[in-house]
């Protein structure tokens, strides 16, 4: 086993555990952990990403905003580049909800190119689930402005992966 794919383990490991008593909000309550998972499967499988870097912050990309990891405890374990790109896609809990739905849009140009990576498959696997199990408590228009959302964040990254943003958009197309 090579050290890339230890690395990859290594973070799914600490994420499995992180996220252990978490659960997504559809009507099934699905185990969280699936979420970190389908980023790393969107970005290996789908886009061809091999940067294990990039795997390890997909499969990492809530515990600092979700859990109570730190950046230097992932800079600690998993080195300085993993622990900045986990970083940069966080979400500061501490500001209101539409404060860091701006931000999201407003960040998004300036993020390095492998948060953005991460990022376009977050937005791919929310809209993914938000088709096939949405939040139980989420109406119609709800689950629409998380749609058109979504898009302004990914508008404002295009020009990574054209692969990534073409599933994006097919996904987008789906739009309840």
């Amino acid at each position: 086993m090579g050290d890339s794919t230890g690395r990859i383990l290594a973070a799914l490991q600490l994420a499995a555990e992180k996220h252990r008593d978490q659960r997504r909000k559809d009507l099934e309550a699905s185990p969280y952990i699936n979420h970190p998972i389908a980023l790393a499967s969107v970005l290996w499988a789908e886009g061809g990403v091999r940067d294990a870097a990039v795997i390890c912050a997909a499969l990492l990309h809530d515990t600092i905003e979700d859990t109570e990891t730190t950046r230097e405890e992932l800079r600690r374990r998993f080195g300085a580049r993993i622990a900045r790109i986990v970083f940069e896609v966080t979400d500061d809990k501490a500001l209101p909800k539409h404060d860091r739905k701006r931000l999201q849009v407003e960040h998004a140009p300036h993020i390095s190119r492998e948060a953005k990576l991460v990022k376009l498959a977050d937005k791919i696997c929310n809209l993914r689930d938000m088709q096939t199990s949405p939040p139980k408590t989420w109406p119609r228009s709800r689950r629409r402005e998380y749609f058109d959302w979504s898009k302004r964040v990914v508008d404002a990254l295009r020009g990574v992966h054209p692969r990534l943003e073409a599933i994006f958009d097919e996904a987008y197309a789906g739009r309840p």
